[in-house]
């Protein structure tokens, strides 16, 4: 999915606002994809998924830093996300629906904490660039 001039620039935007928090919601999304997507645990056998647990926590910073490193390099997605992209189809071998189910828990996660700024044109454009993260992430599975 091509995103457009306005959507580059309202990710950039809503991810400046994201700041600091970007693992802890990151963290909370992973959470919301445990509690709503139950199969997801799957690809998780070695985690401890209980709520606050070290292991959210730590994997919602590594979500967190991919999602800012990716909004630093939007004109060049497949680039900046081809090791990860390696790690999750070759060695985790993680369902790519999966990658759906966290973006959308990101959206919900986002709209419940940055509200007002969460235009419906800034959820368009995120949920733009999610999609295309998540194709990234998964186009090495072919």
């Amino acid at each position: 999915m091509v995103l457009s001039p306005a959507d580059k620039t309202n990710v950039k935007a809503i991810w400046g606002k994201v700041g600091d928090n970007a693992a802890a919601y990151s963290a909370e999304a992973l959470e919301r994809t445990f509690s709503s997507f139950p199969t997801t645990k799957t690809y998780f056998p070695h985690f401890d998924l209980s709520h606050g647990s070290g292991d959210i926590q730590g994997h919602g910073k590594k979500i967190g830093e991919a999602l800012t490193l990716a909004v630093d390099h939007l004109d060049d997605l497949p680039g900046c996300l081809s090791k990860l992209s390696d790690l999750h189809a070759h060695k985790l071998k993680v369902d790519p629906v999966n990658f759906k189910f966290l973006c959308h828990c990101l959206l919900v996660t986002m709209a419940c904490h940055l509200c007002k700024d969460f235009t419906p044109e800034v959820h368009a454009s995120m949920d733009k660039f999610l999609a295309s993260v998540a194709t990234v992430l998964t186009a090495k599975y072919r």
